[in-house]
């Protein structure tokens, strides 16, 4: 079993994710849609300023009082409101952030 962690593309087309690698030449694709860079939605996501509440920690904390975004999946700050705040759906995760995202979701899950 490798210890590498896949990055898929983060471009997204109408909320659906390209299901390629990223890196990948070529046309985005989520089943059988398929769109170009020129087609994609805005990189801000449309979950930024929607209401959220922080996601349930770890055993060390993580991930420290941020809220899992139900739109990119990503863990964002809150505003003083408790609503995200501005985020990009196709930010790029170190790999320390990565493997403590995949253990949050094999711990806690959906």
């Amino acid at each position: 079993m490798s210890d590498e962690i896949v990055q898929f593309c983060r471009s997204r087309r109408q909320a659906r994710r390209c299901t390629r690698r990223l890196g990948h030449p070529g046309l985005h694709r989520h089943r059988s849609v398929m769109w170009s860079d020129a087609g994609a939605d805005a990189p801000r996501c449309s979950g930024s300023g929607e209401p959220g509440s922080p996601a349930a920690p770890l055993l060390d904390g993580w991930p420290h009082g941020r809220a899992m975004c139900d739109r990119c999946h990503d863990f964002v700050e809150l505003t003083a409101e408790g609503r995200l705040v501005a985020h990009d759906a196709d930010s790029r995760h170190p790999d320390d952030e990565l493997r403590r995202r995949q253990e949050w979701f094999n711990t806690v899950g959906w």
